[in-house]
């Protein structure tokens, strides 16, 4: 290694003699500043994707099928006139290529209308078809007033009574609920009670013949009580076939079935045939179909239902999906809370669910309906 005393110094002038021993071999030996090493030339630069340019043979050929696309098909009147002199067209206007013939869209006249279907709600949608009303036009019977007055029922062209002004007040509700929601389902009320023996047919067959008596107006009483079915042995109405046969076989018409009475306004449809499949029939889709051709287009006409039990059998539950109004009976003397709790839970489809309470003996406000026209006295 060599010493520093073998460093030759620096002549005067080079360096200040105060100067530090890397300084003066700075001086010495010819060391620079450090600075970056110099390169000769440029740095090859990197290769970068260039867009190539669109050859002048594919853009001639675009070009061509866009004029060829644009072309009207000439007719052969046409093709013997002569052609017309294209408009000269100003350079600043930009040229729209021509949408193909296979993406415009085809006006097929014949093509069916489909009407689907609508989903039930708990909204009051008006959603009705554009149908007229299904006449019902079965055969009349007459009823005998004096086997109606014998049990207890109101008797049409009599005189006014007290069960007549409390199902005035009844039907009153039902009617006004009814045209505020002018649905069909709200034309469609049920009338049931928990157990049997509270009076369930007593006031369907009441109610029907109370609602009768309204103007321009008709009902149609249907028994869908097909275990102990009891609406014709109450009016007096011969057998025959009825609900349960249009829902178990789809080639027949309900209104062919419908029975007509002799009170103005009052239909009937049997319950038709037992069955072992009651409950399976109603939740299929032609109980939806039998329903509308009663209420479709008929915005007159109400439609009863005299359903078994609740609590006793499950055809109540199965047509409260189909109806707007329920009228849950719960006798006075009988029906206890938790039976119309549990009632009430089972008829939870139905929208409106009302309480009528039968064979009351005492009223809180002495109330005594019909003493007016000289009955209750």
């Amino acid at each position: 290694m060599t010493e520093h005393r073998n460093i030759p110094l620096p002549e005067d002038g080079d360096e200040p003699k105060d100067s530090s021993l890397f300084e003066r071999a700075s001086g010495a030996f010819g060391f620079d500043p450090f600075k970056a090493t110099p390169i000769k030339g440029k740095l090859p630069e990197r290769e970068m994707k260039r867009a190539k340019a669109r050859k002048k043979a594919d853009q001639d050929k675009q070009e061509e099928l866009a004029a060829r696309t644009a072309a009207p098909v000439e007719t052969p009147e046409q093709k013997a006139e002569p052609a017309a002199e294209p408009a000269a067209s100003s350079s600043s206007e930009a040229r729209v290529p021509a949408v193909p013939a296979e993406y415009e869209p085809v006006a097929d006249a014949a093509a069916p209308v489909v009407n689907l279907p609508v989903p039930r709600g708990s909204t009051d949608l008006v959603v009705e078809q554009s149908i007229g009303p299904i006449a019902l036009t079965g055969k009349k019977f007459p009823i005998d007033r004096e086997h109606l007055r014998d049990q207890g029922m109101i008797v049409p062209e009599a005189a006014t009574t007290a069960l007549i002004e409390e199902f005035r007040i009844v039907k009153r509700k039902i009617l006004s609920a009814a045209r505020e929601r002018g649905t069909a389902e709200s034309r469609r009320v049920l009338v049931c009670s928990p157990h049997p023996g509270e009076g369930k047919t007593f006031c369907s067959t009441n109610l029907a013949i109370a609602m009768a008596a309204e103007r321009d107006s008709e009902v149609l009483l249907v028994d869908a009580d097909f275990a102990k079915p009891s609406i014709l042995s109450t009016l007096g109405l011969p057998k025959g076939a009825g609900f349960m046969d249009c829902l178990a076989d789809s080639s027949i018409k309900p209104e062919d079935l419908v029975i007509g009475t002799d009170i103005p306004g009052l239909w009937v449809l049997p319950a038709g045939n037992q069955t072992n499949s009651d409950s399976e029939y109603l939740a299929a889709d032609r109980t939806a179909e039998v329903l509308d051709r009663f209420t479709m287009g008929a915005p007159n006409r109400m439609v009863i239902f005299d359903t078994p039990p609740a609590l006793a059998a499950s055809p109540a539950a199965e047509l409260a999906q189909h109806v707007g109004q329920a009228l849950l009976v719960a006798r006075a003397d009988k029906t206890g809370q938790s039976a119309l709790e549990d009632a009430c839970q089972l008829l939870s489809a139905c929208p409106d669910i009302k309480l009528l309470l039968n064979a009351a003996q005492f009223s809180p406000s002495g109330r005594k309906f019909g003493s007016y026209y000289g009955y209750g006295e």
